[in-house]
């Protein structure tokens, strides 16, 4: 299909910088923009004169797209495009041809012989009723005459040897219906010797040959004949012995049946057979003789009987089980009546075979291949992209004068390797291209669908033979990667040096088909390599939501990619350039961007842009096709055309020059003191500015003694308000003009002032060019339009020769540094001085150890960061003579970096020079001692436990690990929390072992840690048989056990460096020891503490330590003690009497009298 993506406009605006000229140029039309006119181009030269051909592949349209290629005069005044009606003119013998789509000019190439290819890869024909496209291009001469047609089909494969086998039981009603259906269907046959055969079988109880292969030579007598055929009648139905004796008889040679030819027999039947056993045997039979089978299932009788639905449907599946494979292209059911009907269909798919010696009729191999979608041709012969060749996987035919080579399907791609890839609809054959090599030529071509990423395969032909030798692979989805090849000799040594790869639907960010370029690099070994990627301007789309633009046409993006054309040295500096075409920028007015070769590659920036103009209604996408390859108005210069769709310009390439400019100063330092000129009255400073220009034109027509006008400008501290120097006119800039031939100088002289600050060089700037620059040569884009030049003011007596004394002094603010965290800081305070003459560029350098890093500096002192240095300009341009210079330089510590020192070596230097003798103090270094804190959390958990032990409690005799006492476990964890890095470290833990009297007190039962971490004692396991003697009675008076007043045990565990790590321990408290034991209540620590094993460059912070704390606590065997009940009792019987006394001293035990004596 034909997308169209690009046209030329006929006013094109704006082109940035370099040497085609868009102002001159000529625009060509002829065809419209429905007709693509513009789609391909090609310039072309013969003995007549020079030529644009220009293709149309939809000319014609809407009834007739045939196509065509416009032939238009480059020399003329007049732009008349005239048709060369290729069309017309192409034709291949032996076929019934479709030209109404064609399309021909889709594909456009010139060809070493003097002469050019045009295709149509929409070229069909007919074979039967089938129609295939399969392509064709025209080998025109140089004077425009059709010399032959190139197709990768040049007949049709009629020969078919058809058999009908007709079931002729009673059941078959009404019979007329039948040969209807016989007549329609054999009147789409081509029947004849060379063509195709039709026999008829007829069975029912018996079988009987009513038409032999050979026995008819045309269509019509065969009609003539099935119009009076007589029923069979029979009342059985013996299809399989019908189908094995036409199998058996019918194909024979003696019927007429040919060798090599392809064997087809359509079996008609309505109703179940009765010799249904034979089936299997039968049917492989048919297969084994390469028999393709058409199982019609005629349904009338079963409808009239009302059959059940199951017996309909048994009766299908034996007619499906005749049929071969697919049965959608060969099974059939109908009753009598509505045979007709599937008459068409039957016969399309009978006539496939026709075009395909696979199994399968709905695959394709040449016949719908396209062959001519692309082109290309070289001295080996011609590739044709040929991409609806198998099933439109694509291939790429080559046709030499050997003869044609049309690969296999499968020679382009491994079935095993590639499985599971999507290769179906590839298109390979999008566009081809060859390389040429040392070790011979490689053959290239796209396949942009492929895995709906596309590739592009690389090879070369062993005879016949495609051996792929590398596969480039798309990286995005619908990129189109491997539609558009180009590639180039750069250097043009006649080897190839770079293939460049669009992939012109490439998506950008804002998800428009920006499209890009990959440019690889052939290796000496034969293979591309990657080497950058190619982009056009980001476009601001014009999308149908957009409120502001004119006109709003979707896709919107780029398409940059969509053409790629080699263009012979545009620039004259004996390299290929480049041309790609980005058609829809613009909202698809379309641009061409140029880019310029160098050495054996191309340069990346794009030198040159040219948009199209216009408002994009007759005339679109500019840019689908480009050609460059010849000189066309006789300068010497490789011209381009560019074509859109609706028209093509044609751009004439300028001349290219090249103007160099040197500028040196007489003196070459302005000593001030130095007055050698007279200027306004009082003696001055001058100096001369010498401007020299050498001037040459690259093209082999241009004349040396030919004067070309030039100007330029010279401006005096250009970046400066005010200006310490004048020209002798009294202005800062002077613009000259003058004419050169190859070369010329000019002297300008200038003053300076009374008292100039001279605390910088004096910039002189040298602007320059043609004066003509819209027409004649263009300056070379590669050398510069302008050159800085400085000169120094110096102040130092009538030697011109400054000698300096520069002395340092520096001082850092600490002596000795604990480094805990990148907050730690160091200053360096600095003074500088200058006893003798100005020094001139004087900087201060510190270099210094990875351990700090360079904050800032205070003051104004410019300073800056190279690498591991710092460079501080402490006078620019110069440092006077007797000035001192104070600024303070600020570091802080790098603890990534661990070093025993930090090391800051300080010196000063200058442009100026200066005796050995003074350099002794020059240079300052400075050494500060350095310890560093591991920032680590070290910690227990938990931190304390509680035990009682009760008085008189028994143990046995013989304990265990578990029954010695209750366990005591503890997790010491140490977590690395600093930013300086952490060293192996020891964790040494100590606990109390044995009371004073020997008795064990706590027993080491388990010790866990994290990997890497290595501890050197392994846990005590207590022996399930071992007896524990009794324990010695004594007085545990100590409130507090430590390792201070008794016996204690330790362990260590070493841990690596940089490493948070966690240890478990488990003790078991020995219980005799305690319930023995004279005391109330003690206390005992497990002291846990860390070392650092480098002590010289590390030290641990405050937390080091840590104690476990166990509170043993003693109670009473059966309850409370008698002396306390007894107290408790006292206690009570003193509070009651207590009370008892309060009341009765509150008269409550007092009762009142009654007075009798009122009543």
């Amino acid at each position: 299909s034909l997308s169209p993506s690009s046209p030329p406009t006929a006013l094109l605006a704006c082109v940035l910088s370099f040497n085609v000229d868009q102002k001159n140029s000529k625009s060509f039309s002829g065809g419209s923009l429905e007709d693509l006119f513009g789609y391909t181009v090609q310039q072309f030269e013969n003995s007549e004169g020079k030529w644009v051909l220009i293709g149309s592949p939809l000319l014609g349209q809407p009834a007739k797209r045939t196509g065509d290629v416009y032939k238009c005069p480059v020399d003329k005044e007049h732009n008349t495009c005239v048709k060369l009606e290729l069309p017309k003119n192409t034709t291949v013998p032996n076929l019934h041809e479709v030209k109404e789509n064609m399309a021909m000019g889709t594909t456009l190439v010139t060809n070493p012989s003097g002469g050019f290819l045009a295709c149509g890869p929409q070229y069909g024909y007919m074979c039967g009723q089938q129609q295939y496209i399969s392509g064709v291009c025209a080998n025109v001469s140089s004077s425009f005459q059709v010399l032959n047609s190139i197709a990768s089909v040049q007949e049709c494969a009629k020969e078919l040897d058809i058999v009908i086998l007709l079931d002729g039981s009673n059941s078959i009603y009404p019979w007329p219906s039948i040969t209807d259906f016989l007549e329609r269907f054999i009147k789409t046959i081509d029947i004849g010797p060379k063509l195709s055969q039709v026999g008829i079988v007829s069975y029912g109880e018996t079988v009987t040959h009513n038409v032999n292969l050979s026995q008819f030579d045309n269509t019509a007598a065969l009609m003539d004949f099935v119009r009076q055929l007589p029923q069979q009648t029979g009342f059985k139905t013996m299809t399989f012995m019908g189908i094995n004796t036409t199998r058996l008889e019918a194909f024979l040679p003696e019927r007429g049946a040919r060798q090599g030819v392809k064997k087809v027999m359509v079996i008609v039947t309505d109703g179940e057979s009765h010799d249904f056993h034979a089936l299997d045997e039968v049917i492989a039979a048919c297969d084994r003789d390469g028999i393709e089978r058409f199982g019609i299932a005629v349904l009338g009788d079963y409808n009239r009987q009302n059959k059940s639905k199951d017996e309909i449907q048994k009766f299908i599946k034996e007619i499906q089980s005749i049929s071969s494979e697919p049965l959608k292209d060969h099974f059939f059911n109908s009753d009598e009546v509505a045979l007709l009907t599937i008459v068409d269909t039957l016969g399309s798919r009978i006539f496939a075979l026709e075009a395909t010696s696979s199994k399968y009729t709905s695959s394709f191999e040449m016949e719908m291949s396209q062959t001519g979608f692309s082109a290309h041709t070289s001295k080996e012969g011609v590739l044709l992209g040929a991409v609806g060749a198998y099933d439109w996987n694509g291939t790429v035919v080559m046709h030499t004068s050997g003869g044609t080579i049309v690969p296999g399907k499968t020679q382009f791609y491994d079935p095993s390797v590639e499985a599971g890839y999507e290769r179906l609809a590839g298109y390979l054959g999008y566009d081809v291209q060859s390389a040429s090599t040392p070790d011979g030529v490689l053959y290239i071509t796209g396949a942009p669908r492929y895995n709906h990423t596309g590739r592009v395969v690389v090879y070369h032909l062993n005879k016949t033979e495609v051996v792929v030798s590398q596969i480039l692979k798309g990286e995005q989805i619908g990129s189109y990667f491997g539609s558009v090849l180009q590639t180039l000799d750069v250097d043009g040594d006649s080897f190839t040096d770079l293939l460049l790869v669009g992939a012109p639907m490439f998506m950008g960010p804002d998800k428009d088909e920006q499209g890009q370029v990959y440019v690889y690099r052939l290796k000496q070994n034969g293979q591309f390599e990657h080497q950058f990627t190619l982009k056009p301007v980001n476009q601001s789309c014009c999308t149908a939501h957009s409120r502001s633009c004119r006109i709003k046409n979707e896709p919107c993006g780029a398409r940059f990619g969509t053409a790629i054309a080699a263009v012979s040295d545009l620039n004259l500096d004996n390299f290929t350039d480049v041309a790609i075409g980005a058609p829809l920028e613009n909202d698809h007015r379309g641009a061409v961007y140029i880019y310029h070769g160098d050495k054996m590659t191309l340069k990346e920036k794009f030198v040159q842009r040219i948009a199209a103009g216009g408002d994009g209604s007759k005339m679109k996408f500019f840019g689908q096709s480009i050609h460059g390859v010849m000189d066309l108005n006789g300068d010497g210069i490789t011209d381009v055309t560019i074509g859109g769709l609706g028209g093509v310009s044609q751009f004439w390439s300028r001349d290219v020059a090249e103007l160099h400019a040197n500028l040196t100063f007489d003196p070459t330092k302005i000593n001030l003191q130095q007055a050698q000129c007279e200027h306004g009255g009082r003696r001055s400073t001058c100096v001369t500015a010498n401007v020299c220009f050498s001037y040459s034109v690259k093209s082999k027509q241009w004349d040396p003694a030919s004067s070309t006008e030039i100007r330029y400008d010279l401006t005096l501290d250009a970046v400066r308000t005010k200006a310490r120097a004048s020209f002798i006119e009294g202005d800062r800039k002077i613009s000259r003009t003058f004419y050169i031939r190859q070369s010329r100088c000019r002297n300008e002289t200038f003053v300076m002032e009374a008292r100039p600050d001279f605390r910088d060089p004096l910039l002189v700037t040298l602007d320059f060019g043609l004066t003509e620059e819209d027409r004649g040569p263009i300056l070379d884009e590669s050398l510069p339009r302008s050159i800085n030049r400085t000169i120094l003011l110096v102040d130092c007596g009538s030697e011109e020769k400054c000698i300096a004394d520069l002395s340092l002094a520096a001082k850092a603010s600490e002596t000795w540094m604990l480094i805990k965290s990148s907050n730690d800081k160091i200053d360096v305070d600095i003074t500088v001085r200058n006893r003798k003459d100005n020094a001139y560029n004087t900087k201060v350098t510190l270099s210094f150890t990875p351990n700090i890093n360079f904050i800032n500096v205070e003051t104004d002192i410019v300073c800056s960061l190279l690498e591991a240095k710092v460079e501080c300009a402490v006078g620019y341009p110069f440092f006077g003579s007797m000035e001192e210079k104070s600024f303070k330089v600020k570091f802080e510590a790098n603890p990534k970096y661990v070093e025993e020192f930090i090391l800051i070596n300080v010196t000063a230097t200058s442009d100026s020079e200066e005796l050995p003798s003074t350099l002794h103090d020059n240079s300052v270094q400075i050494s500060i001692p350095v310890k560093y804190e591991a920032g680590i959390n070290f910690a227990v958990w938990p931190v304390d436990k509680h035990v009682v032990v009760r008085v008189g409690e028994e143990y046995p005799s013989t304990i265990n690990n578990t029954t010695i006492g209750e366990e005591i476990t503890m997790t010491y964890t140490l977590e690395m929390t600093g930013a300086t890095p952490t060293p192996a470290i020891d964790l040494n833990v100590t606990y109390p072992h044995l009371s004073p009297r020997g008795n064990n007190l706590l027993y080491l039962t388990h010790m866990g840690a994290s990997p890497q971490v290595t501890c050197n004692t392994k846990p005590k396991e207590i022996n399930w048989d071992v007896t524990v003697l009794s324990p010695l009675k004594e007085t545990l008076s100590d409130f507090l056990l430590s390792c201070q007043n008794l016996q204690c045990a330790s362990f260590s565990c070493s841990i690596p460096e940089n490493t948070s790590s966690q240890v478990n321990v488990s003790f078991r408290l020995w219980k005799p020891t305690f319930i023995k034991g004279d005391f109330s209540s003690l206390f005992m620590r497990v002291n846990a503490s860390l070392s650092v094993r480098n002590s010289q460059l590390f030290q641990l912070s405050s937390s080091q330590r840590t104690q476990f704390t166990i509170q043993v606590s003693k109670e009473t065997l059966g309850g409370i003690p008698i002396w306390i009940i007894i107290i408790s009792i006292l206690i009570g019987i003193l509070i009651l009497a207590l009370v008892i006394f309060i009341l009765w001293k509150m008269g409550f035990f007092k009762r009142k009298s009654r007075d009798y004596s009122k009543e």
